[in-house]
């Protein structure tokens, strides 16, 4: 809702209003939808192209040693490997750790007895409809055998945490989901670290 200024009147950006939509495409991970909306104040009318797809999740894994777990696979959108945090997609009404603690185990073979959220970002609110949930597990063990979906081939590597932050700081580290993470993970990081000195 708009703020009113002391004059009066209201500040900030009309919602608009979305009169129609429909599925344009069917593209087996996430829909195509084009939806039309209205400008409340103009009345000005426009179509509208979103992606509707499930919610994402994305976990940062510590071991006990201060490393985090890596993995880095083929992405076909830039036809080169990528270097990331281990996630997925989420199952419908699947929990956001639950289902980090999943992906984890099932592309790298690590486990941990818990995570907690660090927060949920939008990945591209101007096209896309979903979140993505951060999640911290620490303490990670390889202890499962791997699971991993009909197109995946992973690479897992073991990086002390400092020089993952400093991956990111020279480009090694791209996805914009994981520098997310990295973000938001910073913090516990600087926990750590204060402990690490004690």
């Amino acid at each position: 809702m708009s703020e009113s200024s002391p004059s009066g009147k209201k500040e900030g950006i009309p919602h608009w209003d979305e009169l129609d939509h429909s599925v344009v495409a069917d593209c087996r991970i996430f829909d195509v939808v084009s939806k039309r909306f209205r400008h409340p104040a103009r009345e000005t009318e426009s179509d509208f192209y979103v992606i509707r797809t499930r919610d994402w999740v994305n976990i940062v894994p510590i071991t006990a040693d201060y490393r985090m777990i890596l993995v880095n696979q083929f992405r076909f959108g830039i036809k080169r490997n990528s270097w990331e945090i281990p996630g997925g997609v989420m199952e419908s009404g699947e929990d956001p750790i639950a289902a980090g603690l999943r992906e984890l185990r099932e592309e790298t073979g690590y486990t941990a007895a818990k995570a907690t959220l660090l927060g949920s970002i939008r990945p591209n609110p101007a096209i896309q409809s979903n979140t993505c949930h951060i999640a911290l597990a620490e303490k990670v063990e390889k202890t499962a055998e791997l699971d991993w979906d009909e197109h995946e081939e992973i690479e897992t590597k073991a990086f002390p945490i400092e020089e993952v932050y400093a991956m990111a700081q020279r480009g090694e580290i791209f996805h914009s989901l994981v520098l997310n993470a990295l973000l938001l993970f910073y913090p516990a990081w600087q926990k750590i670290q204060a402990r690490k000195r004690d």
